[in-house]
């Protein structure tokens, strides 16, 4: 091919003509895929969980929709039951704890009641009775209480058992 701006004895190869790709006809509009949602973690989504720093004491109840790390001193009862309820290393607490999953890494005197699980971490200490569908308790850690592992739907058939022998 040649170029009329190039100059005879030129080493400039000229560059070969490339077809323009036509689409191919659709039957429809395009739909590109949209990725899938990430799976919402507590641990990992830390903007949705509250804290009680190591100078808070709070005493009384505490409510609440979100999850909560505690650093600090909580005394009456803890009600969170569609979240997390962590209890790091300087927290000490005196309440029952009903969520659905508790950690421990502090000190807690009260009885857990979860929907899920309850981790008690190598330097935690938990003394009270334990409601849960799991439970790990890592070495070193301190235990004191008892443990009910209920499947889940299970909630509440030992009360109404109790309830229908009563009646």
């Amino acid at each position: 091919m040649w170029k009329p701006n190039a100059t005879p004895g030129s080493t400039a190869t000229p560059e070969p003509i490339r077809p323009t790709p036509t689409p191919a006809p659709s039957a429809g509009p395009v739909i590109e895929p949209t990725p899938a949602p990430a799976p919402r973690n507590a641990a990992v989504n830390t903007a949705e969980q509250a804290t009680i720093g190591k100078s808070l004491v709070i005493k009384g109840e505490v409510t609440g929709s979100e999850s909560l790390y505690i650093d600090g001193r909580v005394e009456g009862s803890i009600n969170l039951p569609g979240n997390r309820v962590t209890v790091g290393r300087n927290g000490i607490v005196s309440a029952n704890i009903n969520a659905r999953e508790v950690v421990v890494l502090g000190k807690v005197k009260g009885n857990l009641t979860t929907s899920d699980r309850v981790d008690i971490r190598n330097e935690g200490s938990l003394t009270g009775d334990v409601v849960a569908q799991r439970i790990s308790i890592e070495d070193g850690a301190f235990f004191k209480g008892g443990i009910d592992i209920r499947k889940p739907g299970q909630k509440d058939a030992d009360k109404e058992t109790a309830t229908a022998k009563t009646a």
